[in-house]
């Protein structure tokens, strides 16, 4: 990669830092996570390894670095599509079918990154709790929505709780903003699986698993959404325009 591309731009905020960091994006799109290093940083910049390890000591800084910047660039995608949204007075269920296509097309133009932070495990790396506030912006924009919605009146309650005991941590129920009262006293717990179905279907996307079933992988997606939307009562409008 030509570092003095890089390093010409008229952006002054330009950092090693940030020089480091761009030219490792490139190689995990080369190598993937678990070849990245900081010596194939330094061979494919022509940037000494040394002043690479002095902005990062060890490859799992500058992969806990890069996945940092993955969560924050693919929530700052949702949150401006909710912006958006809701600017223009869309339903709870258009505000979330907006968000959700804006991961879809981030984690497709940012493959790589995707696969970091959602893939197979980087062996022998940890991400440590530094990455966690970056992490919990994903699952935040999605509980603004469910809750702004249940506020609102717009879900449906469920035919059935969730059996059993709450099984949710603290950080969750404050993620939320609160428990909710019956009849929407699950709805933290439905509020993950709709997480979880998303980003399972991100991956199936992503990684090629549904483009020999369905003829259409977008409309699929926004048809997978509407479903997963309805088991927290939220009715996700297929004729609404969210783009």
């Amino acid at each position: 990669m030509d570092v003095s591309a890089i390093s010409s731009n008229d952006d002054e905020d330009i950092t090693p830092a940030v020089v480091i960091k761009d030219i490792a994006r490139h190689q995990l799109v080369k190598l993937g996570a678990a070849g990245l290093s900081l010596e194939a940083v330094s061979r494919d910049s022509g940037i000494p390894v040394a002043d690479v390890e002095a902005v990062f000591p060890h490859r799992d800084d500058l992969l806990t670095a890069l996945v940092i910047d993955a969560y924050d660039a693919s929530a700052e995608a949702m949150e401006e599509a909710d912006g958006a949204a809701t600017g223009a007075g869309a339903s709870g269920g258009a505000r979330l079918l907006a968000v959700t296509r804006a991961l879809r097309q981030w984690s497709f133009e940012n493959t790589a990154e995707f696969t970091l932070i959602y893939g197979s495990p980087v062996p022998d790396y940890h991400a440590p709790q530094d990455t966690v506030p970056s992490a919990s912006r994903t699952p935040a924009v999605l509980a603004g929505i469910v809750r702004s919605s249940l506020e609102a009146g717009e879900l449906v309650p469920p035919r059935r709780a969730v059996p059993g005991p709450p099984l949710l941590l603290p950080e969750a129920v404050q993620l939320f903003g609160g428990a909710p009262d019956a009849p929407f006293s699950d709805i933290i717990e439905r509020g993950i699986v709709l997480w979880s179905n998303l980003i399972g279907l991100l991956v199936f996307q992503v990684f090629s698993r549904t483009h020999d079933s369905v003829r259409d992988e977008a409309a699929f997606f926004d048809y997978a959404i509407a479903v997963a939307a309805e088991s927290i009562g939220l009715e996700v409008p297929p004729a609404e325009n969210t783009d």
